[in-house]
């Protein structure tokens, strides 16, 4: 854990973790469709954002998580979007399949035990592309890429010096 955080505490979310072949090709796109693209390691679909949560938090999200099931499947990396207001450029799905927002649902519904009540929001799969985008909505990516997803993961966010960055904590198979 880095220095500026609090002992104890962490930020959480859980997560779509990309292959090596997937991150790399999520790279290329973000660095032909963005001017500042978002740190390679750091590329990721967030599923459900948790927020600071201390270690009890923690091992509770760790055995919830655990107890998720769901089926691998295929996404299609094929548009470009954005929200303007936070100024964020994401590449994300058309069609997302049913077994992603199965999979949010599952682990939105896990983690009630722990006192943890997902937002209401709708889903919208993502991969944040670039943060402080001038100019960030819609298009098309320069090619459409296959990803199949095997496992979710549950990570961290860790300010350091020279921004944040993202660690795996613990992985489930699909």
């Amino acid at each position: 854990m880095s220095e500026t955080a609090d002992a104890g505490r962490h930020r959480l979310f859980f997560a779509l973790w990309p292959d090596e072949a997937t991150r790399r090709g999520i790279a290329k796109l973000a660095r032909a469709a963005c001017e500042r693209p978002v740190p390679t390691a750091n590329l990721h679909m967030t599923l459900l954002f948790l927020g600071m949560q201390d270690d009890a938090a923690l091992a509770c999200f760790r055995e919830a998580a655990g107890r998720v099931r769901a089926a691998p499947f295929d996404l299609t990396l094929d548009r470009l979007g954005g929200f303007a207001r936070k100024r964020i450029r994401w590449l994300g799905c058309s069609a997302p399949p049913a077994a992603l927002g199965k999979l949010v649902q599952a682990l939105a519904e896990a983690v009630k035990v722990c006192g943890f009540e997902a937002e209401k929001r709708p889903f919208v799969p993502h991969i944040t592309l670039s943060r402080k985008a001038k100019n960030p909505l819609g298009g098309e990516p320069g090619e459409v890429l296959s990803w199949t997803v095997r496992e979710f993961v549950l990570a961290e966010s860790e300010p350091t010096p020279d921004g944040v960055r993202y660690r795996v904590l613990d992985r489930w198979k699909l």
